[in-house]
């Protein structure tokens, strides 16, 4: 299903993250031979960008010690693009070593957040970015900027829409080719999304804006409506809804893939995935972690997919 508007196709990319993100949460060691299939299966199915995984200590997390042996196994079809989060200089020089297309760098909005989550203050984690920016220059590569707790924080509350804005203008400052604004604990909704994004703009005006919503509180697609009508046409999300945050007290998992692109679709916007594809990405990963994930299309299919009538179950008055 697409459209074409006079500007051109109706075009939406949409970040797999589920592989870092969700897998990251998981306390079962998945071997590594899986993490390769099932990200080859997502690209398989269609999707061109993947937060393959994070060159974070393995100290930190076990689960993600396979980074390197995972972005080296993958296929790369055309058009991949492999990401990556490095949360320090060792971190991307690792990343840059085994071969990633970009490097994600993050920080939260929020004081109470950054120093829960990587034990610093935000001034102190933008200095500690700006040789990581340094890094992928030299190497020719992209780095992504990312913004956790950018529509409020579980222990401070609302973050002000121009604390995002200063913070979009210092990954600007440092080079950064894209940056996402993660709804962290989903507490976003329309109206903040539509305000946030405005003081993004105004302070970062040729900065490209990916938006990263969970779906805590059932506002995930709501948002990413929000989203397009103010012009957002990246969005990140997770296979089966995976997810959440160990440092966010109340997070759940993001947007799943499958929902997300199932409502895209439906909306005549162009992803270039084959849902039912996806579809079976999402029961197969299910099956792997042997527990229920929280999507919905992958449990009740797409609204066009039709059921025989014979053997149906029927009223009998």
């Amino acid at each position: 299903m697409s459209q074409v508007s006079a500007d051109g196709p109706r075009r939406v990319e949409v970040v797999e993250v589920g592989t870092r993100d969700g897998f990251q949460m998981e306390t079962a060691v998945i071997p590594t031979a899986e993490k390769i299939r099932i990200i080859d299966a997502l690209t398989a199915a269609g999707l061109r960008r993947i937060e393959a995984t994070s060159f974070v200590s393995p100290r930190a997390v076990p689960q993600l010690a396979d980074a390197a042996e995972v972005v080296a196994g993958i296929a790369r079809p055309a058009g991949l693009v492999v990401e990556a989060l490095a949360p320090n200089p060792k971190g991307a020089e690792r990343a840059l070593a085994a071969g990633v297309d970009e490097v994600v760098v993050f920080l939260s909005a929020s004081e109470s957040h950054n120093r829960a989550n990587v034990n610093r203050s935000i001034d102190a984690s933008l200095e500690g970015l700006a040789p990581i920016a340094e890094l992928c220059r030299a190497a020719g590569k992209p780095f992504v900027g990312a913004i956790a707790v950018a529509f409020g924080c579980p222990f401070e509350g609302d973050v002000p829409p121009a604390q995002v804005g200063r913070l979009a203008a210092a990954f600007a400052g440092m080079g950064a080719d894209r940056l996402v604004l993660g709804d962290t604990t989903g507490v976003a909704t329309p109206r903040l999304v539509a305000s946030t994004l405005d003081a993004v703009r105004a302070a970062a005006p040729d900065l490209p804006v990916a938006l990263h919503f969970h779906n805590t509180r059932g506002l995930a697609l709501v948002n990413v409506q929000a989203g397009l009508a103010a012009g957002v046409r990246i969005f990140e999300s997770s296979i089966g809804g995976l997810g959440g945050c160990p440092f966010a007290p109340g997070a759940t998992g993001n947007v799943s893939t499958e929902d997300l692109i199932h409502f895209l679709q439906q909306e005549g916007w162009e992803t270039g995935v084959d849902l039912e594809a996806l579809i079976a990405v999402a029961l197969d990963v299910e099956r792997l972690l042997g527990r229920r994930l929280p999507g919905q299309v992958m449990r009740a299919g797409p609204r066009d997919r039709l059921h025989p009538l014979e053997g149906a179950r029927c009223a009998v008055g």
